[in-house]
């Protein structure tokens, strides 16, 4: 199975930032992990022909959760590609559908009253943003058969905790992981994704010890991109910061 990791650029807030989906491809399959923002499908389509893919030939899509940066163009990708198949975890599907009210808004309402002035006409927009993302029907869940995906090479991790749906994937053969927003990589460490935000933090932390204990050559961050070296020293690094939430 083929992997390659997307780098798609954007500015946000005056700075400057980077999100790494992948594609992963075998035979006459090509499944998109993650789809950026609303508006990011051009970005996601360039980012895909630098490395020689055209996302025609798109048959699925993964969404490791439900958060705004991950399904946000997902609405745009199904319209533009409709045979891709849109593929999450059962818990994640209901918030994907629209069938149930986002637990990233519902956070974010219940946080803003705590919110400095100052802060509070971002959150604000921050809600409408998420208010105003468009779901879009699940056409299949995870892991209850992950074979019939072309995915017989790639093992479904549940990784509770940024949301409790959060899925990653490993590929057994590469040793290749993607951890969507399970880790995030910055300034040459792992890190938890947004901890003062993470919806179950122990349960995030759990997760990292969960991954911990599957041999990685490659591991891929949504948030951070291509970690190749002393992987397991950041991942243990990590744990020891978070020491508490594991006894």
């Amino acid at each position: 199975m083929q992997v390659h990791v997307l780098e798609v650029k954007f500015g946000f807030n005056g700075k400057e930032d980077t999100l790494y989906p992948v594609v992963l491809r075998k035979e006459k399959e090509m499944m998109l992990v993650d789809c950026g923002y609303t508006g990011f499908m051009p970005m996601i389509e360039q980012a895909a022909s630098l490395q020689g893919l055209s996302l025609q030939h798109l048959t699925g899509i993964l969404i490791t959760h439900h958060d705004i940066d991950h399904m946000g163009g997902l609405a745009e990708f199904k319209e533009k590609y409709p045979q891709a198949v849109i593929y999450s975890s059962a818990i994640e599907q209901k918030y994907i559908s629209g069938k149930a009210k986002s637990l990233r808004l519902q956070q974010a309402e219940e946080l803003y009253h705590t919110l400095p002035e100052d802060q509070k006409a971002g959150a604000q927009y921050f809600q409408e943003m998420l208010r105003k993302m468009q779901t879009v029907p699940v056409d299949r869940t995870l892991p209850e058969n992950a074979s019939e995906l072309f995915l017989e090479e790639v093992r479904i991790i549940p990784t509770p905790g940024h949301m409790p749906g959060h899925i990653s994937l490993y590929l057994e053969e590469s040793q290749t992981l993607i951890t969507a927003d399970a880790v995030v990589y910055e300034n040459d460490e792992l890190e938890i994704a947004n901890p003062h935000f993470t919806l179950d933090l122990p349960a995030a932390v759990r997760s990292v010890e969960k991954l911990q204990q599957v041999a990685i050559r490659k591991l891929i961050c949504y948030h951070g991109g291509i970690v190749e070296q002393n992987i397991q020293q950041k991942l243990q690094t990590l744990l020891r910061k978070y020491t508490s939430f594991l006894e």
